[in-house]
């Protein structure tokens, strides 16, 4: 299948509370690097309680900024492959994982799919997302909400702490 040759602009996010967490993470780039996704950027490591299911390990999450021409399903094909591959299991809503990627925001669009939606439909809400990707992309505007990621952190109604993560 040939891809489109245009660079798209994708903020993605790293969680994990399950195993060697910063491992997963170094992992994750690096099959995202060989597949063709360029790292433009990345947050420092945050730690926080579980959310939405709170009886289990603390995550650790980053945002990513890569460059890639594939378009958003493809992307989320690699995604998925790339937890898979690091022994992701799906089994639990919002349960343990070894590894998670979620598509955060994908240049300014809106993807509106039953097995993808960028924005990510719940951005505005999660502190342990707007934290990390504050940290590289305060002043990206949210394509549907019309509000810099910074405002979306400043509004966001959940009050998990969000700690910036000691190696």
């Amino acid at each position: 299948m040939a891809h489109n040759s245009r660079l798209n602009t994708v903020y993605l996010l790293l969680g994990s509370n399950e195993g060697n967490r910063l491992d997963w993470f170094d992992k994750a780039m690096t099959l995202l690097s060989a597949d063709g996704c360029r790292l433009v950027e990345q947050s420092a490591v945050y730690e926080t309680a579980a959310w939405g299911k709170e009886d289990q390990p603390d995550f650790l999450n980053m945002a990513l900024c890569i460059a890639t021409t594939r378009p958003p399903l493809a992307l989320l094909e690699l995604t998925q492959s790339i937890e898979a591959q690091l022994g992701r299991q799906r089994t639990v809503l919002w349960g343990q994982r070894t590894l998670d990627i979620d598509i955060l925001l994908y240049n300014n669009e809106v993807v509106d799919t039953p097995a993808l939606r960028v924005p990510h439909p719940q951005l505005q809400n999660r502190r342990f997302a707007l934290v990390p990707l504050a940290d590289i992309a305060a002043t990206i505007v949210h394509p549907t909400l019309h509000k810099s990621v910074a405002a979306l952190l400043a509004d966001c109604p959940d009050t998990l702490p969000v700690r910036e993560y000691k190696f």
